[in-house]
């Protein structure tokens, strides 16, 4: 079943991007739900939408593309009825995240208004009772589908109904933990880096250019080649500290000296678009003495020894001995960015990080490495020992080694029937009609009285 508001989301998107590059569209209206009308101009934006993504089209892909509209009004309809409400907050933040979109496909205000022939704020304040209906569709589908859940017995009842040639094939996939030890920094050095760093900055008020004192100091491996510059960066994609400052200063204004996990940074605030900046900053921390590495590195022997002895568990010794905060308190497993799970693909881990994937390659399920150096991603020296928790190969998916996904798979089954059995009922309370060239569409469900 294709009625998910999360393909109207992700389409809407660009909408009226694409259309704004198409012949005119002769609008009118396609169908009706309760006072909501389809425009044939928003299906035809669905439309360029799937050829953008050079998605495979067939004569019945606008009929697909019509009922998933179709619901979306229905839901926008009931949310009506419902009296359901969202607040202007809500609706502005949305509004943002859509515009930061927007303006990232275009690279700047300028090159956004020379295509809109208006600004960004113009066009957002255009979306918002578009916005508004979206998040109300939203709202009633949540009502529909988030209390379901599904039980072990009808996991198992989905998985034995799939026929045995449709069973889907599970990629080769590990689980890897680690230990890690950094190099503590010295009362003295946290001192001289500070001094450091606040002599940068005072250079920089009285003219020096941020651009090449970044380039040339800077540590924060992410911007120092780009003069410190960072852009489109989001409230909460860095540390608490930095967003802090990043969010509160003016234009062209710069921050204090201020301390983080990574080390010691100052900003310059270049241009702030609602919950979206760009700002230069810089970091600076003192390089790690040769003796505190050593001394990390032996720490870790210690605990490649008892690991070794089997008296403790991979998992108790990360949470004891490892002073990394994004894995010891999670049994050291490192987590995969792309999916949010501790379990990797083979090519997702080499893509974190490739000396994980070489380091892993000979290791057997519940061995790990001697401590090895390796540079954290904040450009620091450390070392870490590495555990292969579980690797599988190649699969026929099973109730053993896959469940979490068969049941993904069956709750997205659920939630489909209920959703169908939602709209029948729904349909019978609410006024709809489609125009006669689309009555011929071979739509899931019965949206022609």
């Amino acid at each position: 079943m294709n009625l998910k508001i999360k393909i109207i989301t992700a389409a809407v998107l660009l909408s009226s991007m694409t259309l704004r590059s198409q012949e005119k569209v002769i609008d009118k209206v396609v169908a009706v739900v309760g006072n909501n009308p389809i425009l044939k101009s928003e299906l035809e934006a669905q439309y360029q939408q799937v050829l953008s993504q050079q998605e495979s089209v067939n004569e019945n892909t606008r009929c697909k593309l019509l009922e998933d509209l179709l619901f979306q009004k229905l839901l926008l309809a009931q949310a009506q009825k419902d009296s359901l409400e969202v607040t202007e907050a809500q609706v502005e933040q949305e509004l943002d995240r859509r515009m930061r979109y927007y303006l990232g496909q275009f690279g700047s205000e300028e090159k956004f208004r020379d295509f809109y022939g208006k600004s960004s704020e113009d066009y957002k304040a255009e979306l918002k009772d578009n916005v508004r209906d979206l998040l109300l569709a939203q709202q009633m589908q949540g009502k529909i589908v988030d209390a379901i859940s599904v039980t072990p017995s009808e996991i198992k009842a989905y998985y034995n109904n799939i026929p045995k040639d449709s069973i889907p094939l599970i990629s080769a996939e590990v689980e890897v933990g680690q230990i890690v030890k950094k190099p503590g920094i010295t009362p003295e050095a946290k001192k001289a880096s500070k001094e450091f760093i606040e002599g940068l900055r005072q250079r920089v008020l009285k003219g020096e250019s941020f651009a090449t004192l970044a380039a040339l100091y800077s540590k924060d491996p992410g911007s120092a080649n780009k003069g410190g510059l960072y852009e489109k960066i989001e409230r909460g994609a860095f540390v608490p500290e930095w967003d802090s400052w990043a969010f509160r200063l003016k234009p062209g204004e710069i921050s204090e000296v201020f301390e983080t996990v990574y080390g010691y940074f100052f900003i310059q605030l270049v241009e702030r678009r609602g919950e979206e900046v760009d700002a230069r900053s810089l970091l600076y921390f003192s390089d790690v003495n040769p003796s505190d590495l050593l001394s990390a590195k032996l720490a870790l022997d210690t605990v490649y020894t008892i690991l070794g002895k089997d008296t403790i568990s991979f998992n108790e010794a990360a949470a004891r001995y490892s002073n990394d905060e994004e894995t010891k308190f999670n049994g050291g497993l490192i987590v995969n960015p792309f999916t949010g799970s501790t379990l990797f693909a083979m090519d997702e881990i080499g893509q974190v990080d490739q000396n994980v994937a070489f380091a892993i390659d000979k290791l057997k399920v519940g061995e790990f490495t001697k401590p090895t150096p390796f540079t954290t991603r904040d450009g620091k020296q450390a070392y870490r020992i590495l555990y292969l928790k579980r690797r599988s190969e190649p699969h026929m998916a099973n109730l053993t080694d896959d469940y979490q996904k068969i049941q993904g798979a069956a709750l997205n089954k659920k939630q489909g029937e209920v959703t169908k059995a939602w709209i029948k009922k729904k349909l019978a309370d609410n006024f709809v009609r489609i125009a006669d060239d689309y009555k011929n569409c071979n739509f899931n469900n019965n949206w022609i009285n």
